[in-house]
C-alpha cells in the first residue's frame, strides 16, 4: 500500500491499482510482446511481505516518498530493446505521475525474453 499526505488527509493506494495502472501504460508502447514473469521465489517474497500477489511483471514501491517501478518485459524479435525500453521509461514515468501526482524515482526495466513473431 502506498500512502500520499495531503492537507486533507492521508490517501492510501493499492499494490493492485499501481500495477494495473503501469502494465497497462507499459503494454501500450512499440515492440511490447508481453509482460514477463517476476521469478517465483521474488513472487513469494513479495506476497509474504505485501500480503498480496505482485501483477504479473510489475512490482511498484514507495522510496522516500517516491516511487520505484520494476517492469518485466518480452520484446518483439528483431527490435531495438534500447528503444523500447527508454520508450516504457518515459510513457510509465508520465503517466504514473500524471494519474497520482506522486513522484517516481526509478524505473527498472528488465527484457526476460525475446518473441519471434
Amino acid at each position: 500500500m502506498i500512502t500520499k499526505v495531503n492537507p486533507y488527509g492521508h490517501i492510501s493506494l493499492t499494490n493492485d491499482y499501481f500495477s494495473g495502472l503501469v502494465a497497462q501504460a507499459a503494454k501500450n508502447c512499440y515492440g511490447i510482446a508481453a509482460m514477463g514473469q517476476t521469478p517465483a521465489a521474488n513472487t513469494v517474497r513479495s506476497a509474504l511481505r505485501n500480503g498480496s500477489l505482485p501483477h504479473k511483471g510489475v512490482t511498484v514501491t514507495q522510496e522516500d516518498g517516491r516511487l520505484a517501478i520494476t517492469l518485466h518485459i518480452k520484446v518483439g524479435y528483431g527490435l531495438n530493446i534500447a528503444s523500447i525500453t527508454q520508450s516504457i521509461t518515459h510513457r510509465v514515468k508520465d503517466e504514473v505521475e500524471r494519474a497520482t501526482g506522486l513522484k517516481v524515482t526509478r524505473i527498472d526495466v528488465y527484457v526476460d525474453d525475446i518473441i519471434s513473431a
